[in-house]
Parts: C-alpha cells; sequence; structure tokens
C-alpha cells in the first residue's frame, strides 16, 4: 500500500480501506516512471536546533511552519503528477488535496492555501500517467503553527519599577531574570512551543535573527529561561526581551524596566578585570565580531557583556586582532585597558583606555609606538641588538604581564618574542618608553607565551608551553627595588615544567585570565578544537564551559 504513512492510518482510515474507498487502484506501474525528492517550501523545521526536515519516514518527527500556503514540489519523469494532501488533526484524516499538476522542467508544485494553525499534514505524490501508476514518492509530514509567541519577564534581583519591591542586587553584579513564554494552541490545534529568546539592556532589538543569534537564550521544555545579566550602571535600566517558537514565530517585543542601584562597596583593582567586578575577564570574539566578556569564574559561555565589533580598528570586528589586557594606564581603574594589534602582524598597537567599566564607545584608541632604546639591568639606556625591529610587526608573539610597579596605574608590561629573542617593553608614564632585552641567548620560536599575572603573594610569573609536546613551563619574575621586573628565570625556556598534556591538538587557544576563582592561583583557560571553552584552578581541574557564541 502507498497512500498514507503506517503511523498516521487511525480507525476510521482503516474502515475506509476495508471497505476498499482509499485503494490504490491495481493498474501496472510503469516502468522508469517515478517521483523523487519531496520538499515543502519553506522548509519544516525547527528554530530551537536549526534542523530542517520534510519528515518522509517513520521515525523524523515532523517539522513546523509559520505559514499557511506551503509550496510541494516533487521531481519527476512523467507528464503530470497526483498531489494528496490529508489534514491528521482531523477526526477522519481529511484529504483536502487530490489533484493532477503539470510537470515542467523536471519539477512539479503545487501551492497550498488556507492550511490551518496548530493542524498536522501529510502528503504524497505519484506520478499521474492514470490512477495510481508509477512509483510513488514516500509519505512526508508537516506542522503548521500560525500563532506568535507572547512572554513575560520577572526579576527578584531587579524588580519591574514601580512594583514596590527592593532590588537584591547593585550595579555591577549579575542578576537574574526569568524569561516565560506563552505560545497557546488553537482548538483542536497543537503549538509548536516558545524556542528561544532574544534580548538586548538598554538597546533596540534588530530584526532576522534566529535562536543561534548572538544575545540569545533557549527556552525549557516549559517555555522558560533564566537570563544572567550584568547591568554595569546605577540607575533606570531597561531590558527588552522577544520570543521566537519553534515554528519560526516572533513575539512582539516586551520590556522589563528597573532599577539598578549604585553599589557603594568598593571594588579592589584586579588586573585581567575588564567589566569592573574585582574578577578577571576572558575576551574572545563571537561569530558576528563583537568581542565577548566571560567572567572567569562564570559557570557558562555567556558573556557579561560585548563590546560591539565596530569598535574594532578599522571597525570591521575583533576577529582579525590579538586583544591584551592587565593593568592601565591612568587614574580612570580599575578596569583593564585593552592593547590591540591586528594579527596579521601589523606594525601598529592600539590602546584603548577603560574608562567606563568595559563600555569602550565614548572614546578613540591611541596607538602605542615601539621605544627605540633599550634598557639595561641597572636601569640606563643601551642600544637595541641589530636585529631589533623599528615597529611591532616583527613581535611573533606578544603577551600582557602585568603593570610596572604593582603599586599605580601603569600600561601592562608587554613581552615580545622578537627572532626568537625574548624582550620587555616597559611603560614609563603612558606610552612604552623602553624595550628591556630579557632572554637573547635562548630560542624562544617554539615556546607560546602564557601571562597569567600575579600569584597569591603578589609575585607576577610568566607562563610557556612548549608546542611541540604540550608541555607547561612556569618562571617566577619578582620586581626590584628600582620598580623594574627581573626575568632572569627566562634565560632558559626549557626551565621549571610544571605540567603536561597541554598539547595544540587538545587546546589549540592556551591563555589565562588572571586567578579567575579567587583562590590566589592564576588560572588558564582553552579553547578545544570544537570551540568549548575550558577553564582551570590553575593548571588542573578542567571545567568545560560549553561552545563559545
Amino acid at each position: 500500500m502507498t497512500l498514507r504513512h503506517a503511523r498516521r492510518i487511525g480507525g476510521a482510515t482503516a474502515a475506509a480501506l476495508a471497505a476498499g474507498l482509499l485503494a490504490a487502484p491495481g493498474a501496472a506501474a510503469v516502468p522508469g516512471v517515478a517521483v523523487t525528492d519531496p520538499k515543502a517550501l519553506p522548509a519544516p523545521g525547527f528554530a530551537s536546533t536549526g534542523v530542517r526536515t520534510d519528515a518522509c519516514d517513520d521515525a523524523t518527527a515532523p517539522g513546523w511552519l509559520e505559514v499557511a500556503n506551503p509550496v510541494l514540489t516533487v521531481s519527476a519523469t512523467s507528464p503530470q503528477v497526483r498531489f494528496k494532501v490529508w489534514d491528521d488533526s482531523t477526526p477522519e484524516h481529511d484529504k483536502i488535496v487530490d489533484t493532477a499538476v503539470d510537470v515542467t522542467g523536471g519539477t512539479a508544485r503545487l501551492a497550498t492555501s488556507g492550511l490551518a494553525d496548530g493542524h498536522s499534514y501529510s502528503w504524497q505524490t505519484w506520478p499521474a500517467y492514470d490512477p495510481g501508476s508509477g512509483k510513488p514518492a514516500p509519505t512526508c509530514h508537516f506542522r503548521v503553527d500560525l500563532t506568535h509567541p507572547g512572554l513575560s519577564v520577572s526579576s527578584t534581583d531587579f524588580p519591574e519599577s514601580g512594583s514596590g519591591t527592593t532590588p537584591g542586587k547593585y550595579a555591577g553584579e549579575n542578576g537574574v531574570f526569568t524569561l516565560k513564554g506563552l505560545d497557546a494552541a488553537p482548538a483542536g490545534g497543537q503549538a509548536s512551543g516558545v524556542a528561544c529568546y532574544r534580548y538586548v539592556l538598554n538597546g533596540s532589538l534588530g530584526v532576522g535573527w534566529d535562536c543561534a543569534s548572538g544575545h540569545t537564550v533557549k527556552a525549557g521544555a516549559d517555555g522558560t529561561a533564566q537570563l544572567t545579566l550584568k547591568p554595569k550602571d546605577w540607575g533606570t535600566n531597561v531590558l527588552t526581551v522577544q520570543a521566537m517558537d519553534d515554528a519560526g514565530n516572533v513575539g512582539q517585543p516586551s520590556t522589563h524596566t528597573f532599577y539598578a542601584p549604585w553599589d557603594p562597596r568598593p571594588k579592589p583593582a584586579v588586573p585581567g578585570d575588564v567589566d569592573g567586578d574585582a574578577v578577571p575577564d576572558i575576551l574572545l570574539p563571537d561569530a558576528q565580531g563583537n568581542l565577548q566578556v566571560i567572567s572567569a569564574a562564570a559557570e557558562d559561555t555567556t558573556p557579561a557583556s560585548t563590546i560591539p565589533a565596530a569598535l574594532a580598528p578599522l571597525h570591521a570586528g575583533w576577529q582579525d586582532y590579538l586583544v591584551l589586557h592587565r593593568g592601565w594606564a591612568d587614574i580612570h581603574g580599575p578596569g583593564d585597558d585593552l592593547v590591540v594589534r591586528p594579527k596579521d602582524n601589523g606594525g601598529v598597537l592600539y590602546v584603548y583606555s577603560n574608562w567606563s567599566k568595559g563600555d569602550f564607545s565614548d572614546r578613540l584608541p591611541t596607538l602605542a609606538w615601539k621605544p627605540s632604546d633599550c634598557l639595561d639591568p641597572a636601569g640606563g639606556s643601551i642600544a637595541c641588538p641589530e636585529d631589533y625591529a623599528a615597529d611591532w610587526a616583527a613581535a611573533d608573539q606578544l603577551v600582557a604581564v602585568g603593570g610596572r610597579t604593582g603599586t599605580g596605574p601603569s600600561l601592562p608590561t608587554l613581552l615580545s618574542v622578537e627572532h626568537g629573542k625574548l624582550y620587555a617593553f616597559i611603560d614609563t608614564g603612558r606610552d612604552y618608553g623602553y624595550a628591556q632585552p630579557v632572554a637573547t641567548t635562548g630560542d624562544w620560536n617554539g615556546y607560546e607565551l602564557i601571562a597569567p599575572g600575579a600569584d597569591a603573594s603578589g609575585n607576577l610569573t610568566v607562563w610557556a608551553r612548549e608546542r611541540a609536546t604540550g608541555t607547561l613551563h612556569a618562571y617566577p619574575v619578582t620586581r626590584e627595588p628600582n620598580g623594574l621586573l627581573d626575568f632572569s628565570a627566562l634565560a632558559d625556556p626549557s626551565a621549571n615544567v610544571v605540567a603536561t598534556g597541554f598539547t595544540t591538538a587538545a587546546y589549540p587557544t592556551l591563555d589565562s585570565a588572571g586567578d579567575g576563582d579567587g583562590d590566589g592561583k592564576p588560572d588558564l583557560w582553552a579553547v578545544t578544537p570544537d570551540r568549548h571553552l575550558v577553564t582551570f584552578s590553575g593548571w588542573s581541574t578542567p571545567k568545560d564551559l560549553g561552545v563559545l557564541r
């Protein structure tokens, strides 16, 4: 029997078959005549996963459509194709279409109309030489949802303004917002259910989004989601949220206006912290080129904030830049400045001053020039080595170690590998005034520098991964009475092995944000080949935070 998918046959249909009312005619199939590749346009699917399916088998769940007039298409070698469509949501599984359509260019198309909200449909096609002749296409299925979802927003951390409830959190702290969707099913029908939400804090929602877009959160099985956000500034804030159901219908935006009180508690300055919450941050670009600020103490990859792609040099996104941070240059701290260099080894270095807790939209970046003089161990000026480059293009690696003195504002000291040699660039008051040769005899080309910041005693350390073996080295860096850093422990890059297993195959990206978990140990983070973000306590106890956006 070719008429119906086995799972669609109910009692009424079985009775009709027994009476011969729906039996396929017995005409012999015409050899070589067939219809293939049945498709509905637009393609049925699931907004929650991005999966598209015509469900032309017994096992696949039918996808959803947000339109009442899909076009059904099939490839055919016959001059005509017969289309049949059943409404599986009616008690008798009513056949609502039974018609022949001419084949043009090897394709037959049937434009449907008036399909009911919340109903499920099956459809099948045959070559139309005569009724039932030729090899049929498999039975396919889809569901229709035409209702736009609604939603409500609530929070005990930052309740709705005017509710009379006192906020439980201060500005600069994470607050939890509960998003509760409503996707009502029509009488006798089924709703696809809320799939995800898109949100923006103190801004406007864009158009043309899906559940994989930035600033989205997936809904649970009950249609609710927990959204964690950090209002940076005290005062009135507006959270705007929009729901999408599994069929792709988008509801009207809903706003949640709330007050974030000023936090009277002083925040300590923590190198590695970009958004001013006294916790180091991980900075990584998302798929749209925005720079994500992810707390090193986070439980997942949800960014606390993002720095828009348009703020990158040349306004084309942060994916093409190396972004360093570990200190600040002026009285605007706490909150790291960003030191930014093009990944194509460009000769320029940009500095973004952090005056607004991670909001870099109010000031243009400045250029940090490479110093022309080198520094001897006693603090005097000496001539740089002959192969020392005049700009930053020769820096095969560049990492930010920390402030020069550790007691006041300064640009972070930078470590650079040039021609296998190691240099430190020292701030002399809002600019890099000296280059300090650190190791000019050892070969650092096979090592990847990592700067985890200070340890529990305040002493700086430098780490390095040996790329060929995945071996991790740690080099103590102490401060001299004149405020300069003593890098003598880095003379031999192969010394001071502390861990193994950090191979480039397992962790193509390996870096440190500083002391992310507050245990006094500087912490590693890594990105795996499948873009999972993994954090470590020191260099042990890996924790997978999930897939990056």
